[in-house]
């Protein structure tokens, strides 16, 4: 053989090599692992592409197109890099990013990413081609990071955080997956490009691609009975022999629970929204669907033949009220189990069936992992038959806003004061954009209508006969200007008319789905105290209602409100509904067999943070966790629930509140009440709520309606951290242990002989009396009558070497103490006195350059006089601003 010859066949094997690593790149948009090549033609998806922010089921539709929304990212990173981004000149150039694979580019550079074949994840197959067995076979779907929470499936480390415009690629993950490599040769290999994804943790309730199939019109001929998808907006029936682009065929598996997600954007203000790119990044966008947008009937008929399917409603009551009733239109068998995801406020069924009174941010993983692991139970819903009279009244209409409701049915004074707000709101909608408005002209509303005493004549106008009992008799004797007909044990926002006592006299305890319905009468003095944990007379429990009005009178169903002109309206079970109720979770509660079991005794440490602080630094898990002050200790059982240990904490603040103020700190242990603590000045406010800290990503509130669902060893290990809503906003430094917490003394309260040392040490500068005060065990966080602590002091007096000292005994929590007159931290002192050497010190040390005092000033606002000082912090008060820019949203 010519040595030729040889040479040519191994050019011709390494070529072969190249270009399918090469087709394997591109195929999976990954260019930066790959050598160099030629820019690739952009994918031809029609002249002059619109940007696409919803998913698209027209026969138009391409595989991989990415869903662009508006993102607030700002910097100058974008997913191109340096190389092919066109706008890296232009810091403030708009950005979209892509729900799917959470990618952010520039506007200007989108195109960009088809000219380098870069798709978003693939959401359906193609119906015409042959290759079935290829198609059903994932591929994962690998996407540069350049922040990635988590460890590298290969080698178990950590990422590297880097700063926030870091320009290096530190990650490779999968949007399907999320499984996550270094961008290493050493933990991302080749051959992991082509491997099938296994869907990763959610993989029982994500409906995988090949399910979805697009057919063509012309394969369409051959087959003309199709499920299929497309928007309409006839209401009537799907016409068989009509082609539509999508129809579904599901593999069953019996560990598959499919979720179908609805979301109605405009529950919650903008949480629906959120809410919605949050699913379609962990699910296949196209299971996931606005309403606001249409087709829940067609996505019902697309969906309706999945095995064990299951929708997870994302908005109100009303919301769930609209799917319920679809589904009955649609007569699906069996009927898939709906669960809620409550936005807004009310959600009287999200509570009932332990949804909580509304999300706060719980991570929607964990919100899957509850409607896939939920009981399915029944919930009763009730028809209204209105029975028309012959002649119609000026005032008022015969025909309620709607013929079933599943939570309550009312008429008099709490419908009256609902009517005069939908009517306000109608009017002026502008004035009631906020919830707190709302509130306000809701009491104001039923105030006016008591002094008005609008309803006092209900009794006198009415017969209400349940069962073939007349109760109008007693409705008339007791006065009644309210009258509820209640479905679920929950009503007004979370109050229990029925009573939650236990004594229910000749009452069953009311349940939602014994096919009865509770009827409760009030009058204005028993709704107010709803609030305060009463209740209403009870007057039966029936199976059929037939209510007479004999005048127009104010009716709401189930908070749609109108005015009923006399009629009779007849009350009656309609069906059951099939309903998700989230259950306990024990996952990390192990068996009483286990030999890993939990401990009899939890001692947990008690950290509270300030909303404030929660909203500035939600994203920065390890600056909040310093920043948190310790509250103290509690001992729990090992299978306690949050709402048992919101018990012992409440206890705990019962113990500080009634430790004496002596200005030295109090320290004991009484573990038989379950509580240790170390004394503190300052209480938690009433309004206060667990975060979870369990997850990679940040922090995240309990809703306090669901922590009886909750164990502590779900949402902490050896600390436990509280958010204040409405307590003092202070943020102190890191510490490692249980610091000394301050005990002020009481105003004009004398000072002890070795506070008065401390402190005149100080002011004198004399480090040798201070440093032997602190070994005495003086507590550097006690503070004067004025509220300056030693390190105020000593750092308005520009005495360096002290404010070293007390930097260095190790707990920071003085750096954000304020004094009683300014609201002056020790940084706002020392520049004020332009104490540069000083000023340097403490914000090395990590103090806020962001606090300002009573007056509203920051330390930079203090240097004023002085341009070398004011542009020092105000450097590093801009530095400090940018490092908490969120560029690229974490994995």
């Amino acid at each position: 053989m010519e040595p030729g010859t040889l040479e040519d066949k191994l050019r011709g094997l390494a070529f072969r090599k190249q270009t399918s690593y090469r087709k394997a790149i591109s195929r999976s948009g990954l260019q930066h692992l790959g050598p160099s090549q030629p820019s690739l033609p952009p994918a031809s998806n029609g002249p002059n592409k619109e940007l696409r922010t919803g998913v698209d089921w027209t026969e138009n539709a391409v595989n991989g197109d990415h869903l662009w929304m508006e993102t607030s990212c700002s910097g100058e990173l974008c997913y191109l890099g340096e190389d092919a981004c066109l706008l890296k000149t232009a810091k403030s150039a708009p950005r979209r990013k892509c729900a799917a694979c959470k990618i952010v580019v520039h506007t200007g550079c989108i195109e960009q990413l088809e000219k380098i074949n870069f798709r978003c994840k693939l959401t359906f197959r193609e119906g015409g081609s042959r290759c079935l067995r290829d198609q059903n076979a994932l591929r994962h779907h690998w996407v540069h990071r350049r922040r990635q929470d988590g460890k590298c499936r290969q080698c178990g480390k950590s990422f590297q955080q880097k700063f926030f415009h870091s320009k290096e690629i530190i990650a490779i993950s999968c949007s399907w997956c999320k499984l996550a490599f270094h961008n290493k040769v050493t933990c991302f290999m080749l051959h992991q490009i082509e491997e099938p994804c296994s869907l990763g943790a959610h993989a029982g309730v994500i409906v995988p691609p090949s399910w979805i199939i697009k057919s063509s019109l012309k394969n369409s001929a051959r087959r003309k009975k199709r499920t299929s998808f497309k928007r309409r907006t006839s209401k009537k029936g799907l016409d068989d022999s009509k082609w539509r682009p999508f129809m579904l065929k599901p593999h069953p598996s019996p560990l598959m629970k499919p979720i179908l997600v609805f979301v109605n954007p405009k529950s919650g203000g903008n949480q629906g929204a959120k809410v919605l790119q949050m699913f379609m990044w962990i699910l296949n966008p196209r299971q996931v669907f606005d309403l606001s947008q249409g087709g829940l009937r067609e996505a019902l008929e697309l969906y309706r033949k999945v095995p064990n399917l299951r929708i997870l409603a994302c908005g109100g009551d009303g919301t769930v009220g609209w799917i319920l009733s679809t589904l009955d239109e649609l007569q699906m068998n069996p009927q898939p189990p709906v669960a809620v995801l409550p936005l807004g406020t009310g959600n009287d069924l999200a509570r009932t069936l332990n949804w909580g009174g509304g999300y706060t941010d719980e991570p929607v993983s964990k919100v899957l992992c509850h409607v896939e692991d939920g009981s399915v139970v029944q919930l009763d819903r009730w028809n209204l038959l209105v029975e028309k009279s012959a002649a119609l009244p000026e005032e008022g209409t015969q025909k309620l806003p709607l013929n079933v409701f599943n939570n309550y049915f009312s008429l008099g004074f709490d419908a009256h004061v609902t009517l005069e707000f939908h009517e306000s709101r109608e009017a002026n909608p502008e004035r009631f954009n906020s919830r707190f408005r709302n509130k306000m002209f809701y009491a104001g509303a039923a105030f006016s209508d008591f002094l008005q005493r609008s309803s006092r004549d209900l009794s006198k106008h009415v017969k209400v006969v349940c069962d073939g009992t007349d109760l109008t008799a007693k409705i008339q004797e007791l006065k009644f200007q309210c009258i509820v007909f209640l479905n679920i044990p929950r009503y007004c926002a979370g109050t229990m008319p029925w009573g939650n006592t236990g004594d229910h006299r000749d009452f069953e305890p009311q349940r939602h789905d014994d096919g009865c319905i509770e009827v409760i009468g009030f009058t204005v003095a028993s709704l107010a105290a709803l609030q305060v944990g009463g209740h209403g007379e009870r007057l039966h429990q029936c199976r059929e209602v037939v209510l007479t009005t004999f005048k127009t009178v104010p009716v709401q169903v189930d908070g749609e409100p109108c005015r009923l002109a006399p009629t009779t309206l007849r009350i009656s079970l309609r069906n059951q509904a099939n309903m998700v109720q989230k259950s306990k979770r024990r996952t990390s509660v192990p068996l009483l067999n286990d030999p890993h079991a939990v401990p009899d005794r939890l001692r947990l440490r008690v950290n509270r943070i300030s909303l404030q602080e929660y909203d500035r630094l939600q994203y920065d898990k390890e600056r909040l966790r310093d920043i948190s002050i310790p509250v103290g200790i509690v001992v729990v059982r090992g299978d306690c629930d949050l709402e048992t240990c919101r018990l012992y904490i409440d206890r705990l603040q019962e113990d500080l509140h009634q430790a004496p103020s002596t200005g030295h700190r109090v320290h004991y242990q009484d573990e038989s009440r379950g509580v240790a603590r170390t004394s503190s000045s300052s209480r938690l406010s009433p309004n206060w709520s667990f975060l979870d800290s369990t997850s990679a990503d940040r922090f995240y509130r309990i809703d306090k309606a669901q922590e009886h669902l909750h164990f502590v060893t779900e949402i902490c290990q050896d600390e436990v951290f509280i958010l204040d809503h409405e307590g003092p906003v202070v943020s102190p430094g890191a510490s490692t242990g249980m610091p000394d917490l301050v005990v002020e003394p009481s105003a004009g309260a004398p000072l002890t002989p070795e506070d008065q040392a401390l402190f005149t040490a100080a002011t004198s500068g004399d480090l040798s009396v201070l440093s032997e005060c602190v070994r005495r065990g003086i507590s550097l966080l006690g503070r004067d009558s004025g509220g300056c602590s030693a390190l105020h002091i000593a750092a308005q007096n520009g005495h360096t070497d002290l404010v070293s000292f007390i930097l260095q005994q190790g707990s920071k929590v003085q750096l954000e103490l304020t004094d009683r007159e300014k609201g002056d931290t020790a940084l706002h002192k020392a520049a004020s006195e332009k104490q540069h050497a000083v000023c340097r010190l403490l914000v090395e040390a990590g103090a806020s350059l962001e606090k300002t005092n009573f007056l509203g000033k920051t330390p930079a606002d203090q240097a004023e006089g002085d341009s070398e000082l004011a542009s020092y912090l105000s450097t590093q008060q801009h530095k400090a601003c940018s490092t908490h820019e969120d560029l690229e949203t974490a994995v």
